[in-house]
């Protein structure tokens, strides 16, 4: 039996609450910064991320203040390696449904900044979470990526795999290969070593897909410092737009990934990529830290 007052006497730490929550599968611990007064070490995220030790999760997610008072809050992401990313795509729904959940806000669209930039969220009618994710980047340097000029397909060389791919910025780096079957494509053995590839300053997520049709694709991503995943937002949209740019896709197109569907939109260069799916709260916690 442990004693009552056993939690009790902790000079040194404090109490955080927090929310465990996914989006098709992708999960997150997601914290209130706004009215908590949170800061974590990127051993600390290691540890919490640690799915037998931790919490367990993808990615942490940061509810805190707006740093412009045009918008409603700011939104920082940490991959389960600890490093700071700049946008998550299932974060992003995951993070609307948060704020309304815990009263934090009771707005239907929500505009919040991060780490590359405005985002804008809008909850529907059916509890689903629509993301305008901005507009795309191709330019290499904005990427980034290491590249003389833009082009609609790379080689990607390593001394095991030789590969052609897109390469678009949506807020983060991706790169999309098309394979012929994404149950027998290579995810584990090219999705770190390209991840880390030199032409990837700073290192990359790496989306495999198939064409089912011009409507329809499967997908499966290896994230940048959280390996593959049940299902990657910004992988989605970055492999809408390069089949779109590659002329093997429609403006709309349903994403299939490990963990569900998303449905994606997309006008075309200039346009920014409107991205459709759930998010789901699992259970609320509290610990010491």
């Amino acid at each position: 039996m442990i004693p009552d007052n056993k939690f009790k006497d902790r000079p040194h730490q404090s109490l955080v609450h927090f929310s465990k929550m996914h989006g098709l599968g992708n999960d997150f611990m997601v914290i209130d910064a706004v009215s908590q007064n949170v800061f974590l070490t990127k051993e600390q995220i290691k540890k919490l991320a640690d799915r037998n030790f931790g919490v367990g999760f993808d990615q942490l997610l940061m509810v805190e203040p707006p740093y412009d008072p045009d918008l409603d809050f700011h939104y920082r992401i940490f991959n389960a390696d600890g490093s700071e990313v700049e946008q998550c795509g299932n974060g992003a729904r995951c993070f609307a449904k948060f704020v309304r959940h815990k009263g934090l806000t009771n707005k239907y669209k929500i505009a919040v900044s991060t780490k590359s930039g405005k985002i804008t969220l809008y909850i529907e009618q059916d509890g689903q979470v629509t993301v305008n994710m901005g507009v795309p980047q191709f330019d290499p340097a904005k990427v980034p990526f290491k590249a003389q000029k833009q082009e609609l397909n790379y080689i990607l060389h390593s001394e095991d795999a030789t590969t052609l791919c897109g390469v678009v910025s949506m807020g983060n780096p991706h790169a999309v290969i098309l394979v012929d079957d994404i149950q027998t494509a290579p995810v584990h053995q090219w999705g770190p070593v390209f991840e880390n590839h030199e032409r990837f300053p700073e290192r990359a997520n790496i989306g495999f897909m198939q064409v089912l049709s011009p409507s329809h694709v499967k997908l499966r991503v290896w994230e940048r410092g959280a390996g593959e995943t049940m299902a990657c937002g910004t992988g989605a949209c970055a492999a809408a737009v390069i089949g779109q740019m590659q002329k093997k896709l429609q403006t709309q197109v349903r994403v299939d990934l490990p963990g569900g569907s998303l449905q994606i939109r997309w006008q075309g260069p200039g346009q920014p990529v409107k991205m459709t799916g759930p998010a789901e709260h699992v259970f609320d916690g509290q610990l010491f830290l």
